[in-house]
């Protein structure tokens, strides 16, 4: 064997243990609704929807289903007339309020992000100077 090492492939999850619970919690709108019910308790269907205004009946009826599948949120059918759909943070879901709550903290730096991107543009926008040689 010589002196270079081959490097093996690693399965990105490996590489990133966290790169599951990304996908899981920060897919588009879970982080919304999951925010809506922690924070306001059960809600019937129409009332999260109130609550997440830019989200179409189809994907907020998707996101739920998905939610309740993993066990993030759970749903809770009264047969009545007419019938009633509620739908809750589950405890599995609830665990993440510390994660949320952490987030929520580090939310303060998004100004200095906005300047970081402002700064970055202008750099971009500069016209390149070429030498003469």
């Amino acid at each position: 064997m010589t002196g270079n090492t081959a490097r093996a492939e690693v399965d990105p999850e490996q590489a990133c243990p966290i790169a599951p619970v990304v996908d899981i919690v920060f897919s588009r709108w879970t982080t919304p609704i999951l925010w809506a019910l922690n924070e306001y308790g059960r809600m019937r269907f129409v009332e999260l929807a109130r609550r997440i205004t830019t989200i179409t009946p189809k994907v907020l009826t998707q996101r739920l289903r998905q939610l309740e599948r993993d066990g993030l949120v759970t749903r809770t059918y009264h047969a009545e007339v007419p019938p009633r759909v509620e739908y809750e943070i589950s405890e599995l879901g609830r665990s993440l309020s510390p994660l949320f709550a952490s987030l929520s903290e580090w939310s303060v730096n998004l100004d200095k992000v906005e300047q970081a991107r402002l700064a970055y543009d202008a750099r971009e926008t500069l016209p390149v100077r070429r030498s003469s040689v």
